[in-house]
């Protein structure tokens, strides 16, 4: 069998999740009837801090929700230039909502005090309104790298003293809150909103929760079902869920060792590994070849990986890559390096 480091998107549901689905109780979500659907529900938002959440089927949805949920057509958000929501979610933000977003550079997914500051609008008529700031904890293309609870609050301070509304793309939060020894409840008090995957290192088949204020879920539950994200006996997607926040939110700090040796055996066959950034369970490095072609070699010989550049190739760990397949992993390189 193939090592899949594509993504932690890959993994597969656990047997006890399986069972779970078997046995779950249902009822129709749309109208909120579905028992295990409100347990997951009020487990997240108990977790993050926040009065309420909504399940969806995936972060993209979640993040798209915030923006509708809080912004009018013409608005504008701010958000670092690498950031999964600007980068991967096909321009839904600007195609659904309506809103502009504003990029700012940053250092390994955080923006500085002062571009933040400057970016916000003042109030003039050739100006949009600044509504949002988004932040991404872990981030993932600058390698997974953790913003600390001090860099949340104080930029988070900063957008509220303007009055923005403060959304976090934590689709790996769990990971950045293993990473800091801290509860994700601590980091999420930094944001008005935050959503979060159940789908990646939590092992879940499918589904991210978005959590914030009563009635910010109310609208957003309402949007959920305008893009047809209304779910019907969805109580079988939950139940995983709620093992991977109860069993599998507790095992990522596995993932990050894996990770931070394997990333200590690339360096050492003379791949480029910026260790600094190997924080939690993503591995982006350099190889001295098109990245395409070290993607095609490594699948030749049972390990899959992404390409993020022209030499840039990312790896991510979870909980099906234990050492056995690091070795076999770190093995496949040096072949292909001709060491």
């Amino acid at each position: 069998m193939s090592i899949d480091l594509r993504s932690d998107t890959v993994t597969r549901p656990t047997e006890e999740m399986r069972r779970a689905m078997a046995i779950a109780e249902v009822g129709d979500d749309v109208y909120g009837e579905d028992i295990t659907i409100n347990e997951l529900e009020e487990k997240g938002a108990a977790l993050m801090g926040k009065e309420a959440a909504l399940f969806v089927p995936s972060g993209t949805m979640g993040n798209l929700l915030s923006v509708l949920s809080t912004c009018q057509r013409g608005d504008e958000i701010i958000m670092e230039a690498q950031a999964h929501m600007f980068w991967y979610e096909v321009a839904g933000i600007a195609a659904l909502a309506g809103v502009q977003i504003r990029t700012l550079p940053g250092l390994h997914g955080v923006v500085s005090q002062e571009d933040l500051r400057e970016a916000i609008r003042s109030e003039d008529i050739h100006f949009p309104r600044t509504r949002m700031f988004c932040l991404e904890n872990t981030h993932n293309r600058a390698g997974g790298t953790v913003i600390s609870k001090e860099k949340m609050e104080s930029l988070s301070q900063i957008a509220k003293e303007k009055g923005l509304w403060v959304h976090t793309d934590g689709a790996r939060i769990f990971n950045a809150a293993v990473f800091l020894g801290v509860e994700p409840r601590e980091l999420a008090a930094c944001t008005d909103s935050i959503t979060f995957c159940l789908s990646k290192g939590l092992a879940a088949p499918v589904g991210s929760l978005l959590t914030g204020p009563k009635d910010f879920i109310l609208k957003a539950r309402k949007y959920r079902k305008m893009l047809g994200g209304g779910m019907r006996q969805a109580g079988v997607l939950a139940a995983p869920g709620l093992i991977s926040l109860d069993i599998m939110s507790r095992r990522l700090a596995e993932d990050h060792k894996t990770a931070r040796d394997l990333a200590k055996g690339l360096a050492d066959l003379g791949a480029g590994v910026d260790m600094e950034t190997v924080q939690t369970n993503i591995i982006r490095f350099q190889v001295p070849m098109a990245a395409e072609e070290f993607v095609t070699r490594l699948a030749d010989r049972g390990v899959l990986a992404n390409s993020t550049g022209p030499n840039s190739i990312r790896f991510v760990t979870h909980y099906q890559v234990g050492e056995e397949d690091i070795n076999r992993v770190l093995a496949a390189c040096s072949d292909i390096f001709g060491l």
